[in-house]
């Protein structure tokens, strides 16, 4: 069974944009966040706000550099801090070749599951290519994808 630790720091907004919140969520994300989430919430006296939530790793400086980015970035005066124990899948991030490109996948194993899922931006770029769907083009690359695993599984 693998777990790990993770820290999730909240807060809750009321007092920012649309914009501003999504520019908040962005920047921590690529900040090197494990997630980023931002969930509709009411406040006291009816008020409606926006709670962010942000997962990373249960390390003193970890958990120090994301509050810092959410005090930087939000208009917050208080974070709480959440730890949690979660079960994890095995992943690996795998790449195969098509007739449309390179294409990664992630390949996640683990509790009795195994599955494996093309990477959204790499299917957006097959699709605004081919002037289809993600789902066509999800439909167009799969066979390459489960190929690709079979031969990895050989090597």
């Amino acid at each position: 069974m693998k777990t790990d630790r993770v820290c999730e720091l909240e807060c809750n907004i009321d007092d920012m944009t649309a914009e501003e919140i999504s520019f908040a969520a962005e920047r921590i994300m690529a900040a090197g966040a494990k997630d980023v989430t931002v969930t509709p919430v009411i406040m006291k006296k009816g008020r409606p706000a926006m709670m962010i939530t942000v997962m990373c790793a249960d390390e003193d400086e970890e958990k120090e550099r994301f509050a810092r980015l959410l005090f930087r970035y939000t208009s917050t005066i208080g974070i709480r801090e959440v730890i949690s124990e979660r079960f994890v899948l095995d992943r690996e991030i795998l790449s195969a070749e098509t007739p449309y490109g390179t294409v990664r996948y992630k390949h996640v194993s683990g509790f009795g599951t195994d599955r494996i899922k093309a990477e959204y931006d790499d299917l957006a770029g097959i699709a605004s290519s081919k002037d289809c769907s993600i789902a066509e083009a999800r439909s167009l690359v799969m066979p390459y994808i489960l190929e690709d695993l079979k031969h990895g599984a050989d090597r």
